[in-house]
């Protein structure tokens, strides 16, 4: 084996490591300065829980992931019949696929969330 190898080896084992161990450090120092802005807050005499409530209006980030998941499966699945039988050129098929039905599937999220708005503002 080669420097050159040896090096690429070595870089490749060290990525994920430094990745992990990165993101760790992030996160520890993210928990560490949320933990201080909210001493100073009591400090100050303002109640923290007023700024970490969660929204109630806007929850449908799940809704849209899932139907844009299922929509980019379906758009795989129908990529692959429409290679195979037409015999076009691998990427083509697959992305034009995966493309349409995962602008169907968010187009599909949004008209569910508009009709989730509207039975909200009648009842309320």
């Amino acid at each position: 084996m080669d420097d050159d190898s040896r090096f690429v080896e070595a870089l490749a084992i060290m990525i994920p490591i430094i990745s992990v161990v990165g993101a760790i450090i992030i996160i520890v120092y993210l928990r560490k300065f949320q933990n201080t802005e909210r001493m100073a807050m009591i400090e100050k005499g303002v109640d923290p829980s007023l700024f970490t409530k969660k929204q109630q209006g806007n929850n449908s980030g799940p809704l849209r992931a899932s139907l844009l998941l299922i929509g980019a499966g379906i758009g795989l699945i129908l990529g692959y019949f429409l290679e195979a039988s037409t015999g076009m050129e691998a990427p083509l098929p697959y992305f034009s696929m995966l493309f349409i039905f995962g602008g169907l599937g968010l187009g599909a999220a949004y008209l569910v969330e508009e009709k989730k708005i509207k039975e909200e503002d009648r009842r309320g």
